[in-house]
């Protein structure tokens, strides 16, 4: 019998590999059955028959980036039209977050604030690192983000004039002084967003609940930008439709995004963008498969995340359909943080993804952070130190991996906290719960101990016994090694000197007042960071660099900032790149 002839081409055609003119394929990498999106497999593409709504401009999310996108694409004279997939109580990262945003100083050099950002972005241009992190974009990148960083204090008083313009003062100094420019560039600290009677906010009321002149933070920030900006000075040019997730993107023949198809209302649309769709979607933080393939180590369990639930990478898989290059997928802004086995995402066979909080234990007095065997691998101040450059890089020393006994045995890792610690206040931040409908309990942690989250022991071998007993811990709890560690801690503590990694004695205390308790920790912090492909202008790219016409992007989704990662950065670039991409997207001409 003859066999039958078929092209690649062909092949890939009728496996579902081909769409718009791409040859991709998820189940290459592992995704298949990523069911977050909606997308079938085997999706063509191709420009539908009939169009149910027309737009110039088309945004998938509205965080920061879509925003700033949907804000500077009307200001460029484009009618838009946001689809975002929750109801119009949006909880998204922007929202969640602490505000912050990067402000530098005046009068520093514009050469070396380019270089430092360059520096921060990329890394090339650091003597001793051995390859940069996207070198094909980087100049033009740090040129563009030089820019608009310059224009963010202004822009957003114009957005309104309420908010508090003395909190967004430059001031002291950025997070990397080994860096080229560092000292030229003045790129400055974080700063933060907030309304002028901040001080007078009743905390009895959830952030979203509060009177907007008593917001501060990420609320305070998103209401300027969604509110203000969009919803009373653009609403004529801006339309909003929630609880309509996009669920493919529509690539032509000819290599152009036309446009997407949502579902709203129960129904599926067809939305033509005659100028740009701009994917301002988030990241994959609740993607399970996409946690399996991307993430370091052990992406599934090991790995929690204190954002928004909804960041599923929606917009990642739909990019890759139509044949995205990725970029840096595994970078995350992160450390080691809380992880809770509750949540939409955690299923009862333990095989779910637990919900991540902002942890208060790993650096606070009265506390240290141990490792599986029960002994300590660094400072801990450094995991909530935001004056110093490894706060966001911390995550790496929690997946080390152990070759010799090959397992990571720095996840998840424990913080040991005694009595005196527990009555101090919450072991983790709580503000997480009014997002996202998760219940710790008490501000004395008893809701969290009696619900098991937290492991109690009347004495350090009850406890060891006991983490040992947990099935995370693999039998590797070394009660001996605890108590010892445990006993050096508390020797450094009295000394006021911390002699084997050096942690501040400001920050120190003993251990020593019985009950002891262990909580688990694991890699983790707000959100991913690497994600779709892009260059300076935000156009996405395909494997070999080249843009893909017509499709923009912005925010974490596709993260500029792949080597490392000051408090705010992505904040930043939610509005530096949603507002380039917003402004070059609005700036194309029709293609009907």
């Amino acid at each position: 019998m003859e066999k039958s002839k078929i092209s690649r081409r062909e092949f890939l055609k009728k496996t579902g590999a081909v769409v718009g003119g791409a040859a991709v394929g998820t189940s290459l990498i592992g995704l298949t059955g990523c069911a977050t999106t909606g997308v079938a497999a085997g999706f063509e593409g191709g420009v539908p028959s009939k169009w149910d709504f027309s737009t110039e401009v088309a945004i998938v999310g509205l965080g920061g980036a879509g925003a700033a996108a949907a804000i500077e694409a009307a200001d460029n004279g484009a009618k838009v039209l946001i689809m975002e997939k929750q109801g119009p109580i949006t909880i998204n990262n922007t929202r969640m977050s602490g505000g912050v945003w990067h402000n530098p100083h005046k009068d520093g050099a514009r050469s070396h604030l380019v270089n430092y950002i360059k520096a921060t972005m990329s890394g090339e241009n650091i003597p001793w690192k051995f390859e940069g992190e996207q070198p094909h974009v980087s100049d033009d990148m740090a040129e563009m983000f030089a820019t608009g960083i310059m224009k963010l204090e202004d822009w957003l008083m114009d957005m309104d004039p309420d908010l508090d313009r003395s909190n967004m003062t430059p001031r002291a100094e950025a997070s990397f002084p080994m860096f080229p420019s560092f000292k030229e560039a003045k790129y400055g600290e974080t700063i933060g967003t907030r309304y002028k009677d901040y001080a007078k906010a009743d905390l009895k009321l959830a952030p979203y609940d509060r009177p907007k002149q008593t917001k501060a933070s990420g609320e305070a920030l998103y209401h300027c930008l969604v509110e203000e900006g969009i919803k009373k000075k653009r609403g004529d040019k801006v339309q909003i439709w929630y609880s309509s997730p996009v669920k493919r993107i529509i690539r032509a023949a000819n290599g152009e995004v036309q446009g997407v198809v949502c579902e709203k209302d129960g129904k599926i649309v067809n939305v033509r963008a005659t100028k740009a769709v701009i994917l301002c979607s988030g990241g994959f933080e609740y993607n399970l498969p996409m946690r399996r393939a991307f993430q370091e180590g052990a992406g599934v369990k090991g790995w929690v995340f204190y954002g928004t639930l909804d960041n599923t990478g929606d917009g990642i898989e739909m990019a890759m359909l139509i044949g995205c290059g990725l970029a840096k997928v595994a970078k995350s802004a992160s450390r080691i943080e809380a992880g809770w086995p509750t949540g939409k995402w955690w299923t009862p066979d333990g095989k779910g993804l637990k919900i991540g909080t902002m942890s208060s234990s790993t650096s606070s007095r009265n506390s240290l952070v141990v490792d599986n065997y029960g002994v300590r691998y660094a400072d801990e101040f450094i995991i909530t130190d935001s004056r110093r450059p490894y706060r966001y890089q911390f995550y790496k020393e929690a997946v080390k991996y152990d070759m010799l006994a090959m397992d990571i045995p720095r996840t998840p890792s424990w913080a040991i906290c005694d009595e005196t610690r527990r009555l101090s206040g919450p072991f983790t931040g709580l503000v997480q719960q009014d997002y996202r409908n998760m219940v710790y309990g008490s501000d004395d942690n008893m809701d969290a101990i009696n619900k098991g989250w937290i492991i109690k022991g009347d004495t350090l071998d009850e406890l060891a016994e006991k983490i040992r007993a947990d099935p995370e811990n693999r039998k590797m709890m070394d009660t001996a090694k605890l108590k010892a560690q445990v006993a050096r801690f508390n020797q450094y503590c009295a000394a006021g000197k911390d002699e084997e990694f050096g942690r501040s004695p400001t920050t120190m205390g003993p251990v020593d007042k019985p009950p002891f308790y262990a909580i688990k920790h694991y890699p983790g912090g707000p959100n991913t960071k690497g994600g779709i492909d892009a260059d300076y202008q935000r156009r996405a790219l395909d494997w070999t660099g080249k843009p893909i016409a017509r499709l923009y992007t912005a925010g974490e989704i596709s993260s500029v900032f792949k080597f490392v990662y000051q408090a705010g950065g992505n904040i930043t670039e939610c509005m530096v790149c949603g507002r380039k991409a917003g402004e070059n997207a609005a700036k194309e001409k029709p293609w009907a």
